[in-house]
């Protein structure tokens, strides 16, 4: 059985939390430590339990307490070489042992947990997603997406459960009061994935199995929770779909969003905390 809390997820922070019977990795980790702290706590997880932390990319709103999380609590780092590379301060910070490298696009191992990475399109060093792989049971991540494409389209077809982002709503970016510059970025190719997209993506992947959805990485000031789950359920609708063939969930900004449990390729429940 695989369970997969979001512990934070946004424009300001994101840590997430997988957990097998024999296993805990923490994706990401872009809040303080006593964030990060707290937030395993409410899923009764003491952050000596943690077997590794692995790094989507960089940017500090997934690094923030990397380094000192990993060098007081003795944690192992995975993260490719790009982005070690792109991280220095958090690098720095990491005991030697403490420091792994996987190659993106293949597969390696952590504990009892099976894990693929693949490319994404971000203005990052080389930004990654991730299948993880326990039994003949497969979740996914993909966030922090300027488009989507056929490879990652792919790598999350046959995904049970998926945190997918959905950061922005395109007329509501268009109307805030961030520069434009930045909105070009965001809404750029290598910027983040608006409503409309995720819906597209989430109507595919229901014809590949998708159970269980939770929306992620939504934006402070382009994006709320209830009109990402609107725009999404619009473009389930113009797929044929409803909200009804799959069960979505909003990743919480600040808080534990949930606790999804995964058992022989079923999705068993899904608890609100």
């Amino acid at each position: 059985m695989l369970k997969f809390y979001s512990l934070y997820s946004g424009s300001t922070g994101n840590s997430l939390l997988l957990s097998s019977q024999n296993t805990k990795i923490l994706i990401d980790s872009g809040v303080s430590a006593k964030k990060i702290i707290d937030g395993l706590s409410s899923t009764n997880t003491d952050i000596s339990e943690i077997d590794a932390i692995l790094v989507t990319h960089e940017h500090s709103d997934h690094i923030q307490s990397l380094g000192t999380i990993s060098s007081k609590y003795h944690i192992p780092v995975y993260a490719n070489k790009k982005t070690w590379d792109a991280m220095p301060t958090q690098r720095d910070k990491i005991d030697d042992s403490l420091q792994n490298f996987f190659i993106t696009n293949e597969d390696f191992e952590i504990g009892d947990i099976s894990i693929h990475s693949f490319s994404i399109p971000h203005d990052a060093a080389d930004p990654c997603g991730f299948n993880f792989f326990h039994n003949k049971e497969k979740i996914s991540v993909a966030t922090d997406i300027g488009h989507m494409t056929t490879n990652i389209m792919n790598c999350l077809e046959n995904s049970k459960f998926l945190l997918l982002e959905a950061n922005y709503e395109p007329e509501v970016l268009k109307c805030s009061r961030y520069p434009y510059p930045l909105k070009v970025r965001i809404a750029g190719p290598d910027g983040h994935l608006s409503n409309q997209i995720a819906g597209k993506t989430i109507s595919h992947l229901i014809d590949s199995g998708l159970q269980s959805v939770m929306l992620g990485h939504l934006s402070k000031e382009n994006n709320f929770p209830e009109l990402a789950r609107r725009s999404v359920t619009e473009e389930l609708q113009l797929s044929n779909h409803s909200e009804n063939d799959i069960d979505i969930q909003i990743a919480n900004r600040d808080s534990i969003t949930g606790a999804v449990e995964i058992e022989d390729t079923v999705i068993r429940e899904a608890i609100n905390l």
